[in-house]
């Protein structure tokens, strides 16, 4: 049961930060905002460890790898989902970043050598092929120059994001606890966002208003602290493999959103795309679903 908490959680969060990146995109550069998020959240969250008692106190090595995290995906990860989202809608985006689950697959397979589920693998090919379905007219919109430039951007934030999903793995298995991990990787991932905000010429500005404020603490109370918690606790209980189709239910509620705020149009591609996301989730969660062997590489 806390499982599907912790699942539903980051999936219902999730599908909607896109929207909220989107309308950040006007009034503060990315890649500041970037920093913004996740160092302000990572201020929250170390206040929330002293006033609680826990423990802030880690070793050399445990800083090593938590940095590794933030860096890639609190810091790198993210500033090519924001930069994405420039040239891309917010939807597609989002189908972009589901992506994540083959690369974690590949990455678990690569630097930590586990097995590849087969429940996990189908699962995921069903729903990416799902998305794929769903934002096909996105997909054939794209635009020669723009479209290609948004695409490279998002896979390369995406894959990035992954390294930093499968080094949360090692520091959730190692016994790091989640909330002084993601404290901790916020911290170093967001620092290193400014740094290279100011490195690349960029000027510190801020946006007061309320249509800048209001999804800037969306994203990092709820989108960042909530979600992440959720997500992180999820890999350490079940896998970053199995925890990332999380990234493939999002994009489906960030459809929803778009039908409500940006008059997105139903059609017989959407409704297939959705059933398809449906089965491979199902297939996923459900051993009896795929009675094949356990893994295939």
């Amino acid at each position: 049961m806390l499982n599907v908490l912790l699942y539903m959680g980051a999936a219902f969060i999730w599908g909607s930060t896109w929207l909220a990146i989107k309308l950040q995109l006007t009034q503060v550069p990315p890649i500041l905002s970037v920093g913004y998020r996740f160092c302000l959240a990572a201020v929250i969250l170390f206040i929330y460890c002293a006033a609680s008692g826990k423990s802030l106190r880690f070793s050399r090595r445990d800083h090593v790898f938590m940095a590794v995290q933030g860096i890639a995906l609190f810091g790198l990860g993210y500033c090519g989902s924001y930069l994405a989202t420039r040239y891309l809608t917010s939807g597609l985006v989002a189908v972009i970043f589901s992506t994540i689950m083959l690369w974690n697959i590949l990455n678990l397979r690569i630097f930590m050598a586990q097995p590849v589920d087969n429940r996990a693998f189908f699962g995921g090919v069903v729903g990416m092929l799902g998305i794929c379905v769903l934002f096909w007219r996105d997909l054939l919109a794209f635009e020669a120059t723009s479209g290609l430039i948004g695409l490279a951007i998002g896979l390369l934030g995406t894959y990035l994001c992954s390294i930093g999903n499968v080094v949360g793995a090692r520091n959730a298995q190692t016994g790091v606890p989640v909330t002084q991990a993601n404290a901790y990787a916020m911290a170093y991932g967001g620092s290193l966002t400014i740094c290279i905000h100011v490195t690349l010429g960029g000027q510190f500005s801020m946006s007061w208003s309320l249509g800048y404020l209001a999804p800037m603490l969306y994203l990092t109370v709820f989108g960042s602290i909530v979600a992440f918690g959720c997500y992180m606790l999820l890999i350490g209980r079940i896998g970053a493999d199995r925890a990332a189709y999380v990234m493939l239910i999002s994009p489906v509620l960030a459809l929803i959103l778009s039908t409500l705020f940006e008059d997105y149009g139903w059609n017989v591609s959407a409704w297939v795309g959705i059933v398809l996301v449906v089965m491979g989730n199902l297939v996923l969660i459900n051993k009896s679903w795929l009675p094949v062997p356990k893994t295939v590489l």
